[in-house]
């Protein structure tokens, strides 16, 4: 009677497409389950999955040949996508300053992981997709593996080679993924240590450094006392001044409580209280020409002024300037900043609006309600997915990874492949809010469910996958032996980077932990370590190095497999 359930949950070489979704839902669903226990502050996550896949390909359990390709590709290409949306409006400007050394300090990490992997195959006669499968899971980096999954088979492809003429790096991959996880972690630990940090120090001269901060958008009150500038309009002064990237949202007369709105045209008389919305740097020039910081407690009597913050839905604002809108002469709102993604713009004339933007207006209440109408400001069409938008994403980064880059001396052209290619496509895509219709906004539960989603998939097939012949391999290749060399590529450039940091570029330990976590693509040991520190100012150093290493780390694997693969 049951018959039919007992062929569900049967090991079978040829199972049905049925059998094969059961597989998958089993090693995701119990892989979730598992990855939720803790061993002290530290647990598996989300690659507990692959654990429990690889388990189940032990037992003997498979998928269907067609259905587990597409799963870890589609997976892959999902989760690369997610972080790409997530991490792209910062990544650019994290080339700036420290932002650079970051940067810098992340890739080369990446690079001399890639010369011990290769040492490795030279020395220990390891063939080199196994290398590359050992270095992507000491530094638990996932794209990696992806990378060099999808150039095997394009080799194979292109030389007409068997399938089975490769090994499958999945296997190293497994064996040493652990050893990236707990590794780092324990390094962590042991420079903190060895370091002798003193984290309440830390955090105050990390403070201390910031709060001059260029970056961020502030406000501040000034009073107009500067003679010079008496009777003069906003515009006059910004140009005398050679003062730019300055909005001046609210000004006051002296003797009175109006407090209105300010064009460029309007005059500046004496004592005046102005409201200026800039980065600290150009504030802080502004007040030095006009006059000086003011504490005058205008904001709170306003009574028919407000400000409020609304989201560009409506396709009238859509991929209009701000100039275009002519806001402040049609309703006498004035739009301050714009936040896009987590980041804040400040509001000039030319800056144009996507899908999703939020802009911080201020103006008449009634004004702001007619405002509204043009700008969308619906909450519930947010919430909604736009799917149009989110697989026409997907679609430019497949091209973009698809386009074939001719090197000579390389048996294949080299491809971003459908890692880098869907990472790059989002990374743009939401630096610039859009691309013709395709826009970057999507909410972060459902970028936190895409990126979820996506790994689970591909760890899933990966495990299940590698799982019929890792225990033979593990014999065979003598697993142990590359767990061993698992640790040199885990701990050399970690250590490295550690020593370079704090004693070269004299970083902040709080940065330099965000830094091991982000060259590593580790989001277990980023946890681990905004626990351990009691501090969440890790995540932002993480954000910063994160993209470039990923990328760096695709490139890296593909070129392993390119140059040496026999």
């Amino acid at each position: 009677m049951f018959e039919w359930f007992r062929i569900l949950f049967t090991p079978t070489d040829e199972p049905e497409m049925t059998q094969s979704l059961i597989v998958l839902f089993m090693a995701i669903s119990v892989g979730f389950f598992v990855g939720k226990v803790k061993f002290g502050n530290i647990s598996l996550g989300v690659s507990a999955v692959m654990f429990v896949g690889l388990f189940l390909g032990h037992l003997g359990f498979t998928m269907n040949a067609e259905l587990i390709q597409f799963v870890r590709e589609f997976g892959l290409i999902l989760f690369v996508y997610g972080i790409g949306i997530q991490v792209g409006p910062t990544f650019f400007s994290s080339f700036k300053k420290e932002g650079l050394i970051f940067n810098a300090l992340g890739v080369a990490t990446v690079f001399l992981g890639g010369i011990i992997a290769y040492l490795i195959h030279l020395f220990a006669n390891i063939k080199i997709e196994n290398a590359v499968g050992l270095m992507s899971g000491s530094v638990t980096n996932t794209p990696g593996l992806g990378a060099a999954k999808s150039t095997l088979i394009e080799i194979q492809k292109q030389l007409n080679l068997p399938a089975d003429h490769f090994s499958d790096p999945a296997i190293a991959y497994a064996i040493t993924y652990p050893i990236g996880v707990f590794g780092i972690i324990l390094l962590i630990i042991l420079s903190k240590n060895f370091l002798k940090i003193d984290l309440a120090k830390e955090e105050v001269l990390l403070q201390e450094k910031n709060k001059d901060s260029e970056n961020k958008i502030v406000r501040q009150k000034c009073r107009v006392t500067n003679s010079e500038v008496f009777g003069k309009t906003i515009k006059q002064v910004l140009k005398e001044f050679n003062i730019k990237d300055v909005i001046i949202s609210r000004q006051k007369h002296s003797g009175t409580t109006v407090v209105y709105s300010p064009s460029l045209d309007a005059i500046l008389e004496k004592k005046d209280v102005l409201m200026v919305v800039a980065k600290q740097k150009d504030i802080t020039n502004f007040i030095d020409c006009v006059g000086k910081v003011s504490t005058d407690l205008f904001i709170e009597s306003e009574n028919e002024l407000a400000t409020k913050i609304i989201s560009v839905t409506h396709k009238t604002a859509i991929h209009k300037t701000l100039a275009q809108l002519d806001l402040y002469n049609q309703y006498d709102v004035k739009v301050t900043r714009v936040i896009r993604s987590g980041l804040e713009i400040l509001a000039q004339p030319s800056l144009e609006l996507f899908y999703g933007d939020t802009l911080m207006v201020f103006g008449n209440r009634q004004a702001i309600e007619e405002v509204e109408k043009i700008v969308g400001n619906s909450k519930k069409i947010l919430l909604e997915p736009d799917f149009l938008s989110l697989f026409g994403g997907l679609i430019f980064g497949v091209i973009i990874g698809s386009i074939p880059i001719l090197i000579p001396s390389l048996p294949v052209p080299l491809k971003l492949g459908l890692a880098a290619g869907p990472l790059l496509a989002a990374l743009f895509i939401s630096r610039y809010g859009g691309v013709g219709v395709i826009h970057s906004y999507i909410n972060n539960g459902a970028i936190h469910f895409m990126k979820d989603f996506g790994i689970c998939l591909f760890f899933a097939a990966v495990g299940i996958k590698a799982g019929h012949g890792f225990y033979d391999s593990f014999i065979e290749n003598n697993g142990w032996m590359w767990i061993y060399y698992g640790c040199y590529i885990t701990f050399i450039p970690l250590t490295l980077l550690v020593l370079v940091s704090r004693f070269v570029f004299k970083l902040n330990f709080y940065q330099m932990v965000g830094i091991m976590s982000g060259s590593y693509t580790d989001p277990a040991a980023l946890s681990f370590s905004t626990k351990y520190l009691d501090s969440d100012i890790p995540n932002q150093s993480y954000a910063t190095v994160y993209p470039l290493v990923t990328i760096s780390r695709i490139l890296v694997a593909q070129l392993l497999i390119l140059l040496f693969a026999s």
